[in-house]
C-alpha cells in the first residue's frame, strides 16, 4: 500500500495509478467484510453452544429435581369411605360402636381366662392370647380410621403409613399362626386324648405361644422393605381407609411386577402354610369323630371344634379373596367391604362365637358377672354407710 500512498494535495482522480488503488481498496473492503462476517458467525455459534449447554444444565437440574421429588413423598391421602355429612357420621358411629364392643368382648375373655382357675388349660390359654391379639389387631387400624373420617385433610405421613402397614400385617400373621396352633391342640385333644396331658404340657404351651408372637412380627419386614423402596412421586391419593399392598403398588411411579409377585407369593405362603396345617388337623379330627360309635360322642366332639371352625372360615375366607387372588380387577368398593370385614367385623364376632359355643366359657362368664354384681353391691353399701357416717358426725 506504500506504493499507492499519495499526498493529500494530489486529487485521487488525477493520480496515475488510480485504477490499481481502486482495486486494492475494494479487495481490502471485501476482506474486512469477510472478517466481520466470520467474527459474527463465530459469536453466533458460541452463543448457540452456550445456550445448548445452559438448556442441558436446566434439563439436568429439572430431572434431578424430579428424581428427588420421587423419593420425598412425605404423606399419603386416604379418601376413606364415600359420602358427605350424614354418611360420614354414620360410618364413624358404626365403626366406633364395633370397636368398643370388640374391646369389651375380647377384654372380657382375657379377664375370664386369667381369673378363673378352671380355664388354666392349654385350650383356654390359647384362646386368651387370641382375644388379646384381637384387641391389638383392631387397634392397629380402627383408631386411625376414625381420625381419618373426622379429618378434613385425611393425610397420614409416609412413616406412619408403613408403621401401620407393618403392625397390621404382623398381627394378622400372628393370628394365622394362633389359629393353626389351636387346631393342633384340638387334634391332640380329640384324636389322642390319653396322650394329650403328656404332650401338651405347660412348657410346650408357653413355647407355642411365644413362637406365634415372635414369628408373626419377624415375617413381614421383607415385603415392607421392598414396597417402601419403590419411588412414590405422586399422586399420593389412595381410595381406601387402610394401607394395603394393592393400592400402594398403584401409587408407585414405575410398574414393579417382580416386587408385586414376591409380595403376593409371600402372602400366599403366610396364609396357606397355617391354613394347610389347620386343614390337616381337622381332616384327622373328622376321621376320628366319624369313628365314634355313639351320636352323643360325635356331637360333643363337633361342638368342641365348631367355634374354632367358624372363626377360621370367617378369617381365611376374607384373607384369601383379598390377598391371594390379584386385586387389580376387583372394584374399589368391594375391596373396602372385604377389608372392613376382616379388620373390624371378624374381631367383633370371635368372642361371641367362642362364648356362645363353649359351655366352660359360659359358666365362667356367669361366675364373673355374679362376682361383679357382688362387688358393685358391696361398693354401693360401703358408700351408703360412709355417707350416713358423715351425716351424723
Amino acid at each position: 500500500m506504500k506504493d499507492y500512498m499519495y499526498s493529500s494535495s494530489t486529487p485521487l482522480l488525477d493520480h496515475p495509478n488510480k485504477e490499481s488503488i481502486y482495486v486494492d481498496l475494494l479487495s481490502a473492503q471485501d476482506g474486512f467484510e469477510n472478517h466481520l462476517v466470520t467474527k459474527i458467525s463465530l459469536q453466533h455459534k458460541r452463543q448457540k453452544v452456550l445456550g445448548i449447554m445452559k438448556s442441558d444444565d436446566q434439563e439436568g437440574a429439572l430431572e434431578s429435581q424430579n428424581t428427588t421429588t420421587q423419593h420425598f413423598v412425605t404423606e399419603f391421602v386416604l379418601l376413606g369411605f364415600p359420602g358427605q355429612g350424614e354418611m360420614q357420621n354414620f360410618f364413624f358411629s358404626f365403626i366406633l360402636v364395633v370397636y368398643l364392643l370388640t374391646l369389651l368382648g375380647n377384654g372380657v375373655i382375657v379377664c375370664v381366662v386369667k381369673w378363673d382357675k378352671r380355664l388354666h388349660m392349654p385350650m383356654y390359654i390359647f384362646l386368651g392370647n387370641f382375644a388379646f391379639l384381637e384387641i391389638w389387631y383392631i387397634s392397629s387400624t380402627v383408631p386411625n380410621m376414625l381420625v381419618n373420617i373426622l379429618s378434613e385433610t385425611k393425610t397420614i405421613s409416609f412413616t406412619g403409613c408403613f408403621l401401620q402397614f407393618y403392625f397390621f400385617f404382623s398381627l394378622g400373621t400372628t393370628e394365622c399362626l394362633f389359629l393353626s396352633v389351636m387346631a393342633y391342640d384340638r387334634y391332640l385333644a380329640i384324636c389322642r386324648p390319653l396322650h394329650y396331658p403328656s404332650i401338651m404340657t405347660g412348657k410346650l404351651c408357653v413355647v407355642l405361644v411365644s413362637v406365634c408372637w415372635v414369628s408373626g412380627f419377624l415375617c413381614y419386614p421383607v415385603p415392607i422393605v421392598l414396597i417402601s423402596q419403590l419411588p412414590f412421586c405422586g399422586p399420593n391419593i389412595m381410595d381406601h381407609f387402610v394401607f394395603d399392598p394393592g393400592p400402594l403398588f398403584a401409587l408407585a411411579c414405575i410398574p414393579a411386577p417382580s416386587t408385586e409377585l414376591i409380595c403376593y407369593t409371600f402372602n400366599s405362603l403366610i396364609i396357606f402354610g397355617p391354613f394347610l396345617s389347620i386343614l390337616g388337623s381337622y381332616t384327622l379330627v373328622l376321621r376320628a369323630v366319624l369313628r365314634v360309635p355313639s351320636g352323643a360322642g360325635r356331637t360333643k366332639a363337633f361342638s368342641t371344634c365348631g367355634s374354632h371352625l367358624m372363626v377360621v372360615s370367617l378369617f381365611y375366607g376374607t384373607l384369601v379373596v383379598m390377598y391371594v387372588s390379584p386385586t387389580s380387577g376387583t372394584p374399589t368398593g368391594m375391596q373396602k367391604i372385604i377389608t372392613l370385614a376382616y379388620s373390624a367385623v371378624t374381631p367383633l364376632l370371635n368372642p361371641l362365637i367362642y362364648s356362645l359355643q363353649n359351655k366352660d366359657m359360659k359358666d365362667a362368664l356367669k361366675k364373673l358377672v355374679e362376682r361383679m354384681k357382688c362387688t358393685c353391691t358391696w361398693s354401693l353399701s360401703i358408700g351408703v354407710q360412709s355417707s350416713k357416717f358423715r351425716k351424723y358426725s
